[in-house]
């Protein structure tokens, strides 16, 4: 049995010119909890309105559980517990009636729904809920009776738009113990722009960006490979006659140093930072022996870890969204074909005109015809009158 739960390749969405979604491919694996993180509007709700068959993608495809969204979306739904960014809840039925109508839609009969329901009512602890109307709960509440609703058929994998969206601390709090709980037993993704969310609950991260995937992997490696990983340095300046330059250039030039930063100074020593590069190491034994080497005196030396916020920031600000070439040569033919149709629109309309205003020329033509006739047919008709005239003349003449 394949451990991928969730297979996308290059899904994308556009609505019109707009690009909602662009070529996001990505897994998850079975017991993974995969948190999407993004600004509003980055394409999350989309990605996943996406997964679960509410939303056809204009591009690409996915595969939930083994099941095509394109081939078998029942199988689909099926395999997955939703839960919207607004929950759905009949706020007028009581709690045991909701939970027995999700457990009938998903096609549960019997014992086996009661069995069903009486798990999730205790895996999400809501016993004293259920004589409750929906309408009396409170918001974190009606989250776990959501939550319940996505699991009463027990799917293998889970999808969560903004689970603690409107939560207090508190509440939110429940909420992502139960999402660690439940992700022991199955796959889980889940979208939010908290990040304090992804650092206590996910394993992996999808950063997604005006509609592009712009990074996939741990918290953990995200604040290293990202940013880098920081070093703060102390070295003492009493009695030295080295100077700031002189320190930076001998920690500049050890290998895996990207940039040298001095801090400021506290205490008789001056404080640096160094970046390290991608996949440098641990930097801080070549930091000593630098030091060592270059006669300087190391009081303090502390590595650094840029919080998962710092990443976020610079994974998602500036830079407005750009198409691929392969977009703009297709929006280049369309302009080439409206251009061509206009072409061809403004030839007719030329030729519209010409005839309109040979139109009157004709017109006159006609009427000059048709005075040229009238005066033939009247000179006939004189030509008869003189003949009948001349006629009358000669039997007048013969009577006499």
């Amino acid at each position: 049995m394949s451990d991928v739960m969730i297979e996308a390749r290059k899904l994308g969405k556009r609505y019109g010119r707009y690009v909602a979604l662009h070529d996001a491919s990505f897994e998850l694996r079975r017991g993974e909890i995969l948190g999407l993180l993004g600004p509003n509007g980055a394409g999350k709700s989309t990605t996943m309105r996406i997964l679960t068959c509410f939303l056809a993608p204009t591009t690409g495809t996915a595969k939930v559980n083994g099941c095509d969204i394109w081939e078998d979306p029942m199988g689909v739904k099926r395999s997955i517990g939703y839960l919207p960014e607004s929950t759905p809840l009949y706020e007028e039925m009581l709690v045991l009636e909701y939970l027995q109508w999700a457990a009938t839609m998903r096609g549960l009969r019997g014992e086996t729904a009661n069995t069903r329901i009486k798990r999730v009512i205790e895996q999400l602890d809501i016993g004293e809920m259920i004589p409750k109307t929906i309408r009396e709960l409170s918001k974190g509440f009606r989250q776990r009776v959501g939550l319940a609703q996505a699991l009463v058929h027990e799917p293998p994998i889970l999808i969560l738009d903004e689970p603690m969206s409107g939560l207090d601390p508190n509440q939110a709090s429940e909420i992502r113990e139960l999402i660690k709980q439940i992700g022991r037993e199955r796959s889980i993704v889940f979208s939010t722009h908290n990040l304090t969310e992804v650092q206590l609950v996910c394993q992996r991260v999808l950063v997604i960006d005006r509609g592009r995937l712009v990074a996939n992997d741990t918290p953990e490696e995200l604040t290293k490979t990202v940013v880098g990983v920081r070093y703060e340095v102390a070295i003492s300046t009493a009695g030295s006659s080295k100077t700031a330059a002189d320190i930076k250039g001998a920690l500049s030039r050890i290998a895996g140093v990207k940039s040298v930063l001095e801090l400021g100074k506290r205490d008789d020593a001056l404080l640096i930072e160094l970046v390290a590069e991608d996949n440098a190491g641990d930097l801080r034994a070549a930091i000593f022996r630098a030091c060592v080497d270059a006669g300087l005196t190391l009081v303090g030396l502390v590595a650094r870890s840029v919080d998962l916020d710092r990443v976020f920031r610079e994974l998602t600000q500036g830079g407005l969204r750009v198409e691929d070439e392969d977009e703009e040569d297709e929006e280049d033919e369309e302009d080439e074909d409206e251009d061509e149709e206009d072409e061809e629109d403004e030839e007719e309309d030329e030729e519209e005109a010409s005839s309109k205003e040979s139109a009157p020329a004709a017109e006159e033509e006609e009427d000059e015809e048709d005075e040229d006739d009238e005066e033939e047919d009247e000179e006939d008709d004189e030509g008869e009158e003189d003949e009948e005239d001349e006629e009358e003349d000669e039997d007048e003449e013969e009577k006499k």
